[in-house]
């Protein structure tokens, strides 16, 4: 299938967005915590089911994961991947369709719900591209993977659904694509050979002192003080420890300890995110936290040695190399400037490139912009991009709906079908 021919097949078809537009505020005001999104992955199996287009519909994979299987034929079998977790923050963008949900975390603590990353987006565009891909079905030859993963926030969904037995139940795809909205200019897409995404590693760490009266702090070893020592020093680590010419990131996100102010606790927490795009910088790093913790501890006299607890994990996300050119050649056709072949390698991290990687497969992953195009425009004349357009994570983070949607869909659809040609 030659690029034009795509481009022209793609523009031709036309599928009603209204009905995903509404499935998208749905999603968007019911959000699912990591490891709790069962109704996501209802919604979705139903609709796929709907479609009435032939999908093997595959559930409870890894948790509340899913994939929808259509086949079409022989050449390449092409697996297309949305996240469907949401985050612990509590929203305020202000939307009439903005997300009230609470729900007990993990750790059993009722938290806030907001879909404050964008995977209500991917859920809905990956919805949408399988009901266009359903209609194309006389166009292309193949097979085509629909795949829901769960728990992407904590970077253990995709091992999750390998580990559960994923490819038995669903081919092994021979290309595995994936997206993600961020903070860009709304219709523009981003990709690049090679690094895409940052290595992360999450830990919680435990530190131990003697607690007590808050009148008598001679008479304890308050991990207060001790902790906020360590966040300080950490602050070292990258700007004193790490080749000015690599990329490093340590961000100290959560320090809890106490209950009260007249009483000084026998233990602080701290939780710690640590991103690089070198495995020896990650080393050094990861060193560098254990010596800093430890020593500080020792220093201060605390009871107990710091006890360090991984809490997520996700691994450098490289895309390959042919796969990625054929992406970016069907992309350059049907988006035009719109599309930025040299994006820059984001400091986020994921977890899909497992899908991939646990088989031996190639994969190939891009942004699309969310922020609305006038909003951006006026924003970056006056030079204030970082402070006035939210990000990922922030409670004011609301890609406006079109056409973000609408990309989000055409990008699934061009990489899915830059493959599945007809033999």
């Amino acid at each position: 299938m030659a690029t034009q021919n795509l481009t022209s097949l793609l523009s031709s078809l036309t599928i009603g967005l209204d009905p995903y537009e509404a499935l998208y505020k749905h999603l968007h005001s019911h959000p699912e915590l990591s490891h709790q999104e069962e109704q996501t992955a209802a919604k979705a199996a139903s609709h796929l089911n709907s479609l009435d287009a032939g999908y093997e519909v595959h559930t409870s994979i890894g948790g509340h994961g899913l994939a929808g299987v259509l086949r079409n034929g022989t050449g390449k079998t092409v697996l297309l991947r949305a996240d469907m977790d949401a985050l612990p923050v509590k929203e305020d963008t202000g939307l009439d369709y903005a997300s009230k949900v609470t729900m007990r975390d993990n750790d059993d603590v009722v938290k806030p719900v907001m879909h404050a990353c964008g995977h209500d987006f991917h859920v809905t565009a990956l919805l949408a591209a399988a009901e266009c891909l359903a209609k194309m079905k006389e166009s292309w030859s193949g097979t085509l993977i629909v795949l829901f993963q769960p728990n992407e926030e904590r970077g253990g969904g995709a091992q999750a659904m390998v580990d559960d037995g994923l490819y038995n139940k669903v081919p092994v795809p021979d290309i595995v694509l994936g997206q993600h909205v961020m903070a860009r200019r709304a219709g523009s897409v981003g990709c690049k050979v090679g690094h895409i995404m940052s290595e992360a590693d999450s830990f919680k760490i435990t530190i131990f002192g003697r607690g007590g009266h808050g009148s008598m702090p001679h008479r304890t070893v308050d991990p207060v003080v001790m902790a906020a020592s360590v966040v300080m020093k950490l602050q070292t680590v990258v700007s004193r420890e790490v080749d000015p010419d690599q990329f490093a990131v340590v961000t100290v996100g959560s320090l809890q300890a106490g209950q009260t102010e007249n009483i000084i606790t026998d233990r602080a927490e701290i939780r710690l995110n640590i991103r690089t795009q070198n495995h020896e910088v990650r080393n050094k790093i990861l060193t560098a936290v254990r010596r800093i913790v430890r020593g500080e501890c020792e220093g201060s006299g605390a009871t107990k040695d710091p006890i360090f607890e991984g809490t997520a994990k996700f691994p450098l996300s490289v895309n390959d190399e042919t796969v990625t050119k054929g992406v970016h050649n069907s992309f350059a056709e049907f988006f035009g400037d719109r599309f930025d072949p040299n994006t820059s390698c984001s400091t986020a991290s994921e977890d899909y490139s497992i899908l991939a990687s646990s088989q031996g497969k190639p994969s190939c992953f891009w942004f699309f912009g969310g922020a609305d195009e006038k909003i951006w425009d006026e924003t970056k004349q006056k030079g204030r991009l970082a402070e006035d357009i939210p990000v990922n994570h922030s409670p004011f983070f609301a890609p406006v709906i079109q056409p973000t949607l609408k990309t989000g869909i055409d990008a699934l659809c061009l990489g899915a079908l830059t493959f599945l040609k007809k033999p």
